[in-house]
């Protein structure tokens, strides 16, 4: 499923890109992947809210939610993505579940670095990596 941006305007992180953020979800193997592209902002913020709120609020084959995140593609994140995804690792968690990362961008990853979310999140270099592990992990149990 694709949310296509919600509007767009001149991108002010950007090179005159139109500021969106687009957010594709796919389930694979028990995990829901939330794919993200764009920028991450208040002004762009609800595809993922909703994304992340319909992903929690499924019910998982394990019975506890597992989301990743791919923010290969995302282009800026401000405090107000930071927040959402935290919370959103937090609600996993009070599940019995858990919120990765994979594929941080150099902008996003040094935000990630400069506040301590990068202690928080389990963050994979790349997609295929946290997929191959999430398998691995499934293998041992």
């Amino acid at each position: 499923m694709v949310t296509p941006p919600a509007g767009s305007r001149e991108g002010a992180h950007g090179d005159g890109a139109r500021d969106a953020l687009a957010v594709e979800v796919r389930p694979e193997a028990g995990t829901v992947v939330l794919l993200l592209a764009g920028e991450l902002d208040h002004d762009t913020a609800e595809p993922l809210r909703d994304a992340l709120q319909a992903a929690l609020n499924a019910p998982a084959a394990g019975g506890a939610p597992h989301l990743l995140v791919d923010l290969s593609r995302l282009r800026f994140c401000d405090s107000t993505g930071l927040n959402i995804l935290l919370r959103a690792r937090l609600v996993a968690r009070a599940a019995g579940g858990a919120m990765e990362l994979a594929g941080p961008t150099r902008q996003v990853a040094r935000m990630f670095h400069l506040t301590g979310a990068d202690g928080v999140f389990r963050v994979h270099p790349d997609l295929d990596t946290a997929l191959t592990a999430g398998r691995a992990g499934d293998q041992d149990t």
